[in-house]
């Protein structure tokens, strides 16, 4: 069994995985680590994962649904209920807000604790599986430098 990835440090200039914690970033490098090695031994499923990882949904995305779905949630309820309900939208912008400026808001956490990726973390699994099918070989002119390619 050939092990692609010992070990697995995602360095980058993501400013989610800069204002997430170290656990849960440990944790989402583990899990494409796993990926790899999966891959590596069975290459024939590649395509397979990689059409998975196309429809992935991200941070951002599932942030915008989650500002969207509270802002006309509270729209609807301080129209139909109660003037206060108003803060509902209120607050999912000023989120949206905090996280554009600051990569950090309060519901990033539990996203990222449901295991949602950055998209600079789904594009680098899947270059790595472009990289083991052999997508680049003609890139590569050092033998295990999979990794090392998709790194630059």
């Amino acid at each position: 069994m050939k092990v692609l990835v010992k070990s697995f440090h995602m360095e980058t200039n993501d400013i989610v995985r800069e204002n997430s914690s170290e656990a849960i970033n440990n944790e989402i490098d583990q899990n494409i680590h796993e990926n790899l090695n999966k891959y590596y031994n069975n290459q024939e499923l590649i395509g397979q994962r990689l059409q998975e990882l196309e429809e992935e949904w991200d941070v951002e995305r599932m942030l915008s649904l989650n500002a969207a779905t509270l802002s006309l949630a509270g729209i609807l309820l301080g129209l139909t209920s109660s003037k206060k309900w108003l803060l509902l939208p209120l607050a999912a912008t000023g989120f949206l807000v905090q996280h554009a400026t600051k990569g950090w808001c309060p519901p990033l956490e539990i996203i990222r604790r449901l295991g949602f990726r950055t998209r600079k973390e789904i594009d680098k699994e899947k270059y790595a599986l472009k990289a083991i099918r052999g997508d680049f070989k003609y890139l590569l002119d050092v033998p295990n430098a999979v990794w090392d390619a998709v790194e630059r």
